[in-house]
């Protein structure tokens, strides 16, 4: 199934290509050599990078992909990222420095959601770029993002197509055009944003913690890192059947557990930390009291080896396989050359502890993406291939894990409402189209220093806008510029935005009805069947004057409670007059007549109703702060009720 002409791509998932920009070669199996050839030096220059990277589903992956129909032979892959979207951004950092690093290739990266780089910079884009609009126009080309735009001018029509193009049309535009094609920096910058800080943000979303774990699984984590995953995904994801195999363990006993370090990375972490779980006590894993001061290495322990031993009791045991030695393929010498030249080793002397273990991954990670086996192994499959071939000693471990590393905290778990309204404000401030709040300030200092003199314009421009069938746009403004407030002035910006402006007691308290053709359109209307007025005579004359529905309903409101709601001008002598007096002496439209009418105050009533609503959200979202924050305003805090 296609939508908006491209194909569907699965949920939570990432697809990536990469093309040549050139069109020789011509000969199709010439061009599949040069792409594997690109395969092969892609991995090797970036194994340093995938090496230490733990996938929360899926990892990266690089294919050569044929020719299909309008698609050109390309290599290119696809990532399931689960619940973990930092796998996602990290393979768009990925791609952008592929294209650095080989000028020559050109890619495009969707995922279910469509180009979901644009999404990222939606509050930038020009006005013709939406999903129909937007296929096989963004691609990432020499590190940087380009956007094929639409023709304006008949010189841009002989280089640009006039609907989508198709992507040997984009390719050719982007090899000969790219610095037409360049998107905006402001667009480019918010991409830039989002994967700022790779490769070092790499460590940072590790989360290292200790772990009461069977001394079977501490050796498998010591080779393969990135099996952590699975595990937790299996935990996660458990079922009844899955807990069967858990009653009686048979692969991961309780009585081999060793305190260990293991690295997660947060989103996994998270995962397995914050789900409730008490073993069946037949399986022996039995915790200790919550004060305990292991607890949370038991509970954690306890929750990863019941995800290592469903992921074995899913396999059968015995799977291993002849294996050719890594030294004896054709690939190994130059990937190992690569890695020593991208420093892989960090310096490590050969045959030392460090380097053998850096050796390992990189063997593995060798065998996974590069060698490829044909008999691809399931994670159990995998995990006691390794209980065979690498064993352990039990009293080893229970001697070092007196001399474990402290883990890391987890405080980044909980978030405070102070630490919640910094990341806001943060991310308000990163907006370019947000006006921002004037920091630095006290409560009370800023709101004296706050102003709404912006707001006036940017609600009459949103009412003003035709919306269409996708919707209201509101007029952000685009300039930094910090905004005050000036109290004296709150009144009146409030009853601008509102569209109020100052009227004589006599005037109609509604639209002014110019166009007499107006009241014909009225008049056919009402004769078709509308709501009976009571005593308003239905003739032509009557409805022509429409102010006979405005004093009829001003008789109507007279008997009820609703002008106590409203406040009125103060007398002369500074005493409200209460306009409920006034409306139980009105009995007939004569006496309305002799008495005078009481303005309302508008603007204390706007202000009254919009901070009363606003102090009833207790500093949660709401219309008040929502309409308002749309616009890029936020009111000061308040501080009366502290």
């Amino acid at each position: 199934m296609e939508l908006f002409g491209r194909p569907t791509i699965a949920e939570d998932s990432v697809q990536y290509q990469l093309f040549l920009t050139a069109a020789e070669p011509t000969e199709p199996e010439e061009r599949r050599n040069i792409l594997q050839q690109y395969v092969e030096r892609i991995l090797a220059r970036f194994a340093p990078l995938l090496v230490q990277y733990i996938w929360q589903y899926q990892p990266f992956n690089i294919n050569y992909v044929p020719d299909k129909e309008d698609v050109p032979a390309h290599i290119g892959g696809s990532t399931n990222f689960g619940d973990n979207v930092e796998d996602e951004w990290f393979i768009v950092y990925l791609v952008q420095e592929i294209t650095k690093e080989f000028p020559k290739l050109v890619a495009k990266i969707e995922d279910n959601d469509g180009e979901f780089l644009l999404i990222e910079a939606a509050e930038y884009l020009p006005k013709w770029l939406n999903p129909e609009s937007s296929n096989n126009r963004v691609f990432i080309f020499q590190g940087e993002l380009h956007i094929i735009p639409v023709p304006k001018t008949e010189d841009e029509r002989l280089w640009l197509s006039e609907g989508n193009p198709s992507i040997l049309q984009a390719l050719k535009i982007i090899g000969s055009n790219s610095e037409e094609c360049l998107a905006a920096e402001t667009i480019r910058s918010s991409v830039a944003r989002r994967i700022a800080g790779y490769p070092q943000k790499i460590q940072s979303n590790f989360h290292h913690a200790h772990c009461y774990l069977p001394a079977g699984i501490v050796s498998v984590l010591k080779i393969r890192p990135d099996l952590v995953a699975s595990a937790v995904t299996a935990f996660y994801l458990r079922d009844p059947i899955d807990l069967q195999a858990c009653r009686t363990f048979r692969f991961f006993t309780p009585e081999t557990r060793v305190m260990a370090v293991v690295t997660f990375t947060k989103c996994l972490y998270a995962q397995l930390q914050q789900q409730r779980f008490i073993p069946d006590k037949r399986s022996g894993y039995m915790l200790p009291p919550r004060s305990h001061p292991k607890f949370k290495a038991h509970e954690l322990g306890m929750k990863l080896a019941h995800g290592f031993e469903i992921l074995c009791s899913k396999c059968v045991k015995g799977t291993s396989e002849s294996s050719i030695p890594i030294g004896n393929n054709p690939l190994w010498k130059g990937f190992f050359d690569s890695l020593k030249k991208n420093d892989y080793f960090k310096g490590e002397l050969e045959g030392s502890a460090k380097f053998q273990e850096l050796i390992r991954k990189a063997e593995v990670f060798f065998q996974q993406f590069i060698s490829k086996p044909h008999n691809v192994l399931s994670p159990g499959e995998e995990i006691l291939q390794l209980l065979e071939r690498n064993p352990y000693n039990i009293e080893e471990m229970r001697t070092n894990q007196s001399h474990l590393p402290a883990e890391d905290s987890d405080s980044w778990l909980e978030i405070s409402p102070e630490e919640l309204d910094r990341l806001l404000e943060q991310a308000s401030r990163s907006s370019a189209q947000r006006p921002v709040v004037q920091a630095g300030l006290e409560d009370d200092e800023l709101a004296e220093a706050y102003s709404l003199s912006a707001i006036p314009q940017s609600m009459k421009a949103f009412i003003n806008k035709m919306s269409t069938h996708e919707g209201a746009e509101v007029p952000w403004s685009s300039t930094n510029e910090q905004i005050k407030l000036d109290g004296n002035s709150m009144a009146n910006a409030i009853k601008q935005i509102l569209g109020f402006s100052s009227r004589g007691e006599d005037e109609l308290d509604s639209d002014d009805f110019e166009d007499e053709d107006d009241e014909d359109d009225l008049l056919d209307s009402d004769s078709d069947g509308g709501a009976d007025l009571g005593p308003v005579n239905m003739d032509g004359n009557a409805v022509g004057n429409l102010k006979v529905y405005m004093d009829e309903m001003d008789r109507e409101l007279a008997g009820t409670n609703i002008a106590k709601s409203f406040t009125t001008h103060t007398t002369a002598a500074g005493a409200s007059v209460d306009i409920d007096e006034d409306s139980r002496n009105i009995d007939d439209k004569d006496q309305q007549t002799n008495d005078e009418a009481v303005p309302l105050d508008l603007d204390l009533n706007l202000v009254s109703n919009l901070l009363e609503s606003l102090s009833s959200q207790s500093g949660l979202a709401g219309p008040v702060s929502n309409i308002l924050q749309s616009m890029g305003v936020t009111l000061p805090k308040n501080v009366d009720n502290q």
